[in-house]
């Protein structure tokens, strides 16, 4: 297995870190109900996905 021969900087380390970016959350609005939901979910509100009931509310 590969070990480091040297410790890496603290410049370097921080470098490379800062590309760990977080990214926002993507929310559609609901046919039915018009509330926020995730892509390719069911809707939490209304409990609708893709047009019929899927789950009880």
């Amino acid at each position: 297995m590969a070990v480091p021969k040297r410790r890496m900087s603290r410049s370097n380390t921080r470098s490379r870190r800062s590309q760990w970016k977080t990214s926002a959350v993507v929310t559609v609005d609901c046919p039915q109900c018009k509330s926020a939901k995730l892509p390719h979910t069911a809707c939490a509100v209304c409990g609708t996905y893709n047009g019929r009931q899927v789950i009880e509310v």
